[in-house]
């Protein structure tokens, strides 16, 4: 009896070790593969730019048919393609200069640019247009520069509205049109001022338009990388530094997971035997029925 009371004992004695040597692990782990930046987030000028200006690129290629007999379908795909890369670097000069003559190398355009701070908490944003071939290479190259905080790529179908402003120009010339038309029959002064002022606002209407789908134009064919460069000390940490927060983090969640542990059990075990209790008084009371 006492035996088997000793295995059961060293077994979940080893159980717990177990359970303790993973937690710790497990936290062990976490802690190298954490990045600590203590930059502040330059979302908002992104946010404020990409109001003015977007930047949309086409690609032609064709549908075959499920059919022999139907010709395959040229398909003009719009969209807008646009990679957010945040570094950082303890050597900002270098870093800055790096960037731009990489940029400069593979033809592509700075388009906004904000530079603020002093020497030791520097940043530079930028966004930059470069043409659809040379977007790879230029993420590629930029993901190289300084320590990589955040990196993301984002691509968006725009044919749809592509199709939606054609459509809304072709509207407004045959409506402009008809109307240049009916101005040339004559009528009130009332009537010809009226549709002389509707024909104004039609050609400002087609002039926003133009500008808009004039940004779709092969010629203007670009996509989009989103840059900050932020100036600031890599964090290092110890290795006997991690083994004391990972230590003092388990011991702290492995009290408390046990904690729960043991008042669920207590709990289980008190119900247990109230219902028991319960059962043992109604088979009683059956008795004396």
């Amino acid at each position: 009896m006492k035996q088997t009371f000793k295995k059961r004992l060293r077994k979940l004695i080893a159980w717990l070790l177990i359970i303790f040597a993973i937690l710790f692990v497990f936290r062990l782990i976490y802690g190298y593969t954490k990045t600590f930046d203590d930059t502040p987030n330059n979302t908002q000028f992104f946010s404020d730019i990409s109001s003015i200006k977007r930047n949309y690129a086409s690609k032609k290629y064709e549908v075959k048919s499920t059919q022999s007999n139907k010709p395959s379908t040229k398909v003009d795909q719009k969209y807008e393609k646009i990679a957010e890369i945040k570094t950082k670097s303890s050597d900002f000069e270098k870093e800055e200069k790096s960037s731009r003559e990489t940029i400069k190398s593979l033809d592509a355009l700075i388009q906004f640019e904000q530079k603020s701070g002093n020497k030791g908490a520097r940043k530079l944003n930028l966004v930059v247009g470069v043409p659809p071939k040379n977007f790879d290479a230029l993420y590629n190259q930029l993901i190289k520069i300084g320590k990589v905080q955040a990196k993301q790529i984002t691509k968006k179908d725009k044919t749809n509205e592509y199709k939606e402003l054609n459509a809304k120009k072709q509207s407004l010339e045959k409506i402009r049109k008809s109307l240049i038309e009916l101005k040339s029959k004559g009528g009130k002064i009332e009537e010809y001022m009226g549709l002389e002022n509707r024909i104004l606002e039609i050609e400002q209407q087609l002039q926003g338009l133009g500008v808009s789908l004039g940004e779709f134009d092969d010629e203007n064919e670009f996509c989009t990388v989103q840059f900050s460069l932020l100036e600031g000390k890599e964090i290092k940490i110890g290795v006997m530094q991690r083994v004391k927060v990972a230590m003092e983090w388990t011991v702290k969640m492995y009290l408390k997971y046990i904690s729960i542990f043991v008042m669920i059990t207590v709990f289980s075990y008190l119900l247990l035997l109230i219902i028991d209790k319960l059962k043992v008084i109604e088979r009683i009371l059956n008795k004396k029925d």
